[in-house]
């Protein structure tokens, strides 16, 4: 054989002969492959000369291929199912192309998603991410987003839910609040809660009546500070305002944050978890760049819930 240099061989010329030595016939080569039978002959001609040798010759069945044909079909063989693979996984790839829109609660879309959207982007750089950042719980069903990510269990039939963690809350305080109220390491007793000052809801009540379970009399101006949104609730917290609540595994990361707990060891607040759900719509649950997306966070947001 000629001195044959694969690196600039047309795969087409390959194919061609692969085509013929598997029908035993130009015509039907040809017809297989949609090419005119001239230009399927110019192409085994080609690679005759790239080779240096016959590849066919006539028999009473039709063109068999040559010693030299013959020494050439495993490789070409190899290069076929190499074609099909690179194939399959481009064919892959263009499938979880394209937008994903995402909406969750403040807090989760300001500090618990965007490590793990980075990671989703290292691991499918071809998704794009929209997101929308709300406390609201219609934005599924309203259309406004593809995955929900939500602290209450949805109850519509028209969506698939998902129970991933309960993660669990706290109250925190920077050490230099408690510092100036004299309760540095955040232990204090039930009727001594009005030393510090208070982060919480304007028009949400499930604060304020949590804490009113501990048997405090209290009412909206137990808060000196109000806001209806968490994340300028939390950055309160982190700016030393004041007692907030937060998750844990959030606060863990804060080292100027310290817990506000009873006094007593054996005491405990009733603090309830955060279940956390992954919604999608039933009918796009199938699509391949949503179930990527889907099993990705269904991962990540679980392990998250393991954390004290």
């Amino acid at each position: 054989m000629a001195d044959l240099d694969p690196r600039h061989l047309d795969w087409n010329l390959l194919h061609a002969l692969l085509a013929v030595v598997e029908t035993g016939s130009l015509t039907r080569a040809a017809d297989n492959l949609g090419l005119s039978q001239p230009t399927l002959s110019r192409r085994i001609a080609a690679l005759e000369r790239a080779v240096g040798l016959a590849l066919f010759e006539r028999t009473a069945r039709g063109l068999a291929p040559t010693a030299a044909g013959q020494a050439l079909v495993e490789p070409a063989l190899h290069m076929r199912s190499a074609v099909l693979a690179l194939g399959l996984a481009a064919q892959q790839s263009q499938s979880v192309a394209g937008t994903v829109r995402l909406t969750a609660s403040e807090i989760v879309s300001a500090w618990v998603l965007p490590p793990l959207l980075r990671a989703l982007a290292e691991r499918h750089p071809s998704i794009e991410v929209e997101l929308l950042a709300s406390n609201r719980l219609d934005n599924l069903l309203e259309r406004e987003a593809d995955i929900a990510i939500r602290m209450v269990r949805p109850t519509q039939s028209a969506v698939i839910t998902r129970h991933l963690a309960d993660w669990r809350l706290g109250f925190y305080a920077h050490r230099d609040h408690l510092a100036r109220q004299g309760v540095a390491d955040g232990r204090l007793e039930r009727t001594e809660l009005h030393r510090l000052r208070w982060i919480g809801f304007d028009s949400q009540t499930d604060l304020l009546d949590g804490l009113r379970q501990t048997g405090l009399a209290i009412d909206r101006h137990f808060f000196a500070f109000r806001s209806d949104n968490h994340i300028a609730n939390w950055m309160m917290v982190r700016a030393g305002l004041g007692v907030g609540i937060g998750l844990r595994h959030l606060a863990a990361a804060e080292p100027d944050l310290v817990e506000v707990r009873p006094a007593n060891p054996g005491e405990t607040w009733p603090i309830p978890t955060l279940p956390v759900w992954l919604t999608v719509h039933r009918e796009l649950r199938a699509s391949p760049r949503l179930r990527v997306v889907w099993d990705f966070l269904a991962e990540r947001l679980g392990q998250i819930g393991s954390v004290t």
